[in-house]
């Protein structure tokens, strides 16, 4: 070989070895592409990845009306790349005039409307403190700057997608309940088409304020036209209650998985417990040999899940009214061999209301990932509960109110089939979170992020974060195919499986053999992922159940 041609294959594998040892680049995903890129924009500016997720979330706000919020509350989970973990509480609170029976009539009976679909349903607001107590910690631009893109779309508009537009529309007899939310999303009563141009001056304006001070939403104007609304219609939400709210810091739930780091939501999240317990049961069983979607793989993920389940719906609740929450027994490898006992390998268990042991024989969320040039990670899921949460706009403040409360125990004492719940953890009281079934999660290995991922869907969310999860480490695939993989969810009751219709026939043959009761769903949450493979970054947004949803890199 002559010395030319030489010197250029050790120049081209020295490039190829360096560019291999580059940390891997920035990297949003979310169920809106728009939001998407606000974060990505940031990450090119040089922000954290703190900074993108605050600034696709309120972005989010603006073109994911449904579930980006203002009006609601969740969790972010914050791995640097330098210093600890970290997780913040922006849950909704219970106001000061909370209490158990607060959705029983007079004679006794449970009230479902004004569970779910009243101001009495609606929790304290948590995601402006929220996201500016995880920009106070790990935050590098401006405030204002993160804030300014959700601003412009306001202002400006955008331009409805097919799926936005039937969203909305579908929408349009709840909305028409309430003039002010009527006169935001449509036109003149009439439903917006996909073309048309939303815009949301009132949001702007309030944006405009929080960008300047972000009190003002618990103390300034924004709490008064809060306050106002809910004194004119008889909402239990005070200014006071307002004044009062606070995140929470709390430390991330820690697990492993076949050798991999995880971090997860703790409570008042139980998604964390109910995937950390999951993992800890299947680790037991080779689901590689099964092979995605066999009947033997979703029966034990089934299983799993249902026992998780159990166990939440026994122990979880807020801590600081659960002091006793077991968790280090609920998340031991001991804990998951005695349940993994109890497991037959080719038949159904039996989820009874009535005990809490084994026999040895609605909902809208979104969520967001990040992943910087430098390596550090955000796994975000906020909520206003239901699709567009109480479906009422805060007259003069343009965003909406969520019906958060409803994740509270309805009836005290009362568990049934069904799948209502009355244990005692998760019943109101001035002050407290509701319980929660969002998950978002951070694998790591040798000491570097994996994979950043999380999804809507209320109660099935878990289980969706589960499915990401073991198609990357028990079945080997990469991003996009593990989002798009079919999936299943159990949550003790009702006791059924619930399976999306691509599952295949034979796998849902074979599983009603098993014992199992099935239902089928045209889809399950919205997974939105990061895998670090190769030392690059996959980015994988759910497009096959949201076609909206948007990868975008530096």
């Amino acid at each position: 070989m002559s010395f030319r041609p030489f010197l250029a294959l050790v120049l081209a594998l020295t490039l190829a070895l360096t560019l291999g040892a580059q940390p891997p680049r920035g990297m949003v995903v979310s169920q809106e592409r728009l939001a998407s890129e606000a974060g990505a924009e940031v990450l090119r500016e040089g922000g954290s990845a703190v900074d993108a997720a605050v600034a696709t979330a309120f972005a989010l706000a603006v073109v994911h009306p449904a579930a980006g919020n203002l009006g609601g509350g969740g969790f972010l989970l914050s791995r640097p790349t330098r210093g600890q973990a970290s997780f913040i509480d922006f849950r909704e609170v219970a106001p000061a005039s909370a209490h158990p029976r607060m959705w029983l009539k007079a004679d006794g009976t449970y009230d479902e409307a004004k569970h779910h679909d009243s101001l009495a349903s609606v929790g304290v607001p948590g995601t402006v403190a929220g996201l500016r107590e995880a920009w106070r910690r790990e935050g590098r631009l401006p405030w204002a700057r993160l804030v300014e893109p959700a601003i412009r779309l306001a202002r400006e508009g955008f331009v409805l997608s097919e799926n936005q537009a039937a969203s909305l529309a579908e929408q349009l007899p709840a909305f028409a309940r309430h003039a002010p939310t009527l006169a935001q999303f449509s036109r003149k009563g009439s439903p917006l088409r996909a073309g048309d141009r939303l815009v949301q001056r009132d949001l702007a304006r309030t944006l405009r304020r929080l960008a300047k001070d972000w009190t003002d939403f618990y103390r300034g104007r924004t709490a008064a036209l809060i306050a106002r609304d809910m004194a004119a219609n008889g909402g239990p939400i005070t200014a006071a209650d307002l004044r009062g709210y606070r995140p929470v810091r709390r430390e991330p739930l820690g697990g492993t998985y076949r050798g991999f780091e995880l971090l997860a939501a703790p409570p008042p999240s139980s998604g964390g417990q109910v995937l950390i317990e999951s993992l800890n049961l299947l680790e037991g069983f080779d689901l590689k040999a099964a092979g995605p979607g066999s009947p033997a793989a979703v029966h034990l993920a089934a299983e799993a899940l249902r026992r998780a389940f159990a166990d939440r719906a026994q122990f979880l609740g807020d801590p600081a009214f659960n002091p006793g929450i077991p968790l280090d027994r609920l998340l031991s490898k001991a804990h998951a061999a005695e349940l993994r006992a109890t497991i037959q390998p080719d038949r159904a268990s039996v989820s009874d209301p009535a005990r809490f042991s084994w026999e040895l024989d609605r909902p809208h969320t979104t969520h967001l990932s990040v992943l910087d040039r430098e390596g550090s990670a955000v796994s975000l899921t906020y909520t206003l509960e239901e699709s567009y949460g109480l479906k009422r706009i805060v007259p003069g403040a343009g965003f909406l109110l969520n019906n958060e409360l409803g994740d509270f125990n309805a009836v005290p004492g009362l568990t049934d089939a069904t799948g209502r719940i009355g244990t005692p953890p998760n019943l109101a009281r001035p002050g407290q979170r509701p319980l929660s079934s969002m998950c978002p999660v951070i694998l790591v290995k040798d000491g570097s992020v994996l994979m950043v991922s999380g999804s809507p869907g209320g109660r099935t969310i878990p289980a969706t974060v589960l499915a990401t999860v073991l198609n990357v480490v028990d079945f080997g695939m990469d991003a996009r195919a593990a989002v798009d993989a079919p999936r299943i969810h159990h949550q003790w009751l009702p006791d059924r499986i619930q399976v999306e219709a691509t599952l295949p026939a034979a796998t849902q043959e074979a599983l009603k053999k098993m014992g199992h009761a099935l239902k089928d769903v045209p889809k399950q949450g919205c997974a939105q992922v990061i895998l670090v493979r190769h030392g690059q970054a996959e980015g994988a947004a759910d497009t096959l159940r949201w076609s909206d949803s948007g990868a975008v890199g530096e």
